[in-house]
């Protein structure tokens, strides 16, 4: 059980931090300063909630590495995260509309895991609800202002759910591993989530006019068990650089 609990602590702790680098990677590009700003808070906080995961992953693991180790010293092939916060930005459509549909299931994975029987878990998923309120207010508030703005804006978050709904499986399908620890009350019931994520996806494609993509790319597989896109091997090149030419540093 100790392994499993490791394994589903990196799928959490991974997909947050490669979000929060994607996030990120906005400051100074937003569409305008407040957007700027908005965007690099939740980065901080995705990555805050990172560091969290991944700090009582390693503690668990027991092998010497702590949430930096984590991080900056595993090749693309170890990283847990879902395929769809390791897609590029993109326009700010694409981001928002990233951000929306990871979080209609996220937010209901954390409610979730603040009840959970491991008490660190818990304890740290109800810190990052509380952030992440904040996270689906802001991302819904920009998906309907596109989505009912001018035609261009409207046509570019159409265009972003089209490309990134393929991914979207990955959030609400569970494997074995969270099967096992639904069962055991550690992790969260992903076809409960589903429920939820199918419901609120729906409210807010008819509020913002948008159309549903077709169910027939709607796929779970790849990078909970390791299969990445390229688009994370550059991240991390770019996220780990200084790390890696610097590995005894300390900071």
């Amino acid at each position: 059980m100790k392994d499993d609990v490791f394994e589903y602590l990196l799928r959490l702790g991974d997909d947050r931090l490669v979000l929060g680098h994607r996030l990120s990677e906005w400051c100074g590009h937003a569409p305008i300063v407040e957007e700027d700003i908005a965007l690099a808070n939740l980065a901080l906080d995705c990555i805050g909630q990172a560091s969290q995961l991944l700090e009582l992953a390693g503690e668990l693991e027991g092998a010497g590495r702590d949430a930096d180790a984590l991080a900056f010293f595993r090749d693309p092939t170890q990283f847990r995260n879902c395929l769809l916060v390791e897609q590029p930005n993109g326009d700010f459509a694409q981001t928002i509309a990233r951000q929306v549909l990871f979080d209609a299931a996220g937010a209901h994975v954390l409610d979730q895991l603040g009840r959970s029987k491991h008490e660190r878990l818990a304890a740290i998923a109800r810190k990052a609800a509380n952030e992440v309120r904040y996270h689906v207010r802001h991302a819904r508030d920009w998906w309907l202002r596109l989505g009912l703005g001018t035609e261009e804006s409207h046509d570019r978050l159409q265009a972003a759910l089209d490309e990134l709904w393929p991914y979207t499986g990955e959030l609400v399908t569970p494997d074995e591993l969270d099967t096992a620890l639904c069962r055991a009350g550690i992790g969260a019931d992903l076809d409960a989530v589903r429920v939820w994520f199918e419901r609120e996806v729906g409210e807010l494609l008819a509020a913002a006019k948008l159309r549903r993509p077709p169910d027939t790319s709607f796929g779970a597989d790849g990078g909970r068990h390791g299969k990445h896109s390229e688009h994370l091997d550059h991240l991390l090149s770019e996220m780990q650089c200084v790390a890696r030419a610097h590995p005894e540093a300390s900071w």
